[in-house]
């Protein structure tokens, strides 16, 4: 029979402090495919994982397992039960186990990583003469092809590895936009290349109406460029005269006079 030790402060303490030694022996433990590893906020609580055994009708799974550790641990045995179903003769449809170990068989000796391995082992050997499922106790005696097609069933509908969900990349930040007003390059004296053009809305002249036309920048010095801040708006002043005297390539598409204001908004 296994030795108890009141509950009380003294057993909390002493349970804490054994569980911080197994927490310290499973760091330097290879555990393979097991996973076993206490709740971070609560040390009493642990979570375990065990891989269905190879050869076993349970191959290819993964089966949860929610530990309890009493506050008189080591002498008193954890409450273990199956988180994932388990087809199995010694596992009630609950998770509820039958196991010798967490009863009678239980020594303080024993540890927590120990009971997951007898737990693994169980997978691989059921024991039908202690049952917890007596039907599944007799069908795995009676017709044990028929029991290991059941249990793998089991396995791909409820112990299937969960996939890892991709995680999507987040979308790229904007981009500040650095567009500015474009410059307007004359040609070089003596090229052949033909004058930029600029499609905006001319003012009226006197005695016409409103028409929008490309506007031929002059090649000459004396044509003037002016930005205006609040209105983002660029304004070509013509001008006829000059030191120059004017050349050929000073011309102005649809007649308008030396005084002529031209507005170009820009829609950026």
């Amino acid at each position: 029979m296994a030795l108890r030790r009141p509950p009380g402060t003294g057993g909390t303490l002493m349970a804490t402090k054994r569980i911080r030694k197994e927490i310290s022996d499973l760091a330097r433990e290879n555990l393979g495919a097991i996973k076993l590893a206490p709740n971070e906020s609560n040390i009493f609580q642990w979570r375990a994982t065990i891989p269905g055994p190879a050869g076993s009708p349970y191959e290819g799974g993964l089966f949860d397992v929610d530990i309890r550790v009493p506050e008189d641990y080591p002498f008193s045995p954890p409450h273990v039960q199956f988180v994932t179903k388990v087809y199995h003769c010694n596992v009630s449809p609950q998770g509820s186990i039958c196991l010798d170990l967490l009863k009678s068989a239980w020594s303080p000796a024993l540890s927590l990583y120990k009971v997951i391995l007898s737990l693994s082992s169980l997978l691989t050997d059921p024991n039908p003469a202690d049952p917890l499922v007596p039907s599944i106790a007799i069908e795995y005696k009676q017709n044990r092809k028929k029991h290991d097609s059941t249990a793998k069933d089991w396995v791909k509908m409820y112990a299937q590895p969960k996939a890892d969900t991709p995680v999507a990349a987040p979308p790229p930040a904007p981009r500040a936009s650095t567009s500015r007003p474009g410059t307007i390059h004359r040609p070089v004296n003596g090229s052949t290349a033909p004058p930029p053009q600029i499609a905006g809305t001319r003012r009226p002249a006197p005695g016409g109406g409103n028409s929008e036309a490309p506007i031929e920048v002059p090649d000459d010095d004396d044509a003037e460029v002016e930005l205006s801040a609040p209105r983002r708006s660029k304004r070509a002043r013509m001008e006829n005269g000059g030191s120059s005297g004017g050349g050929s390539g000073s011309r102005r598409s649809g007649g308008a006079s030396a005084d002529d204001v031209i507005v170009i908004d820009d829609d950026d």
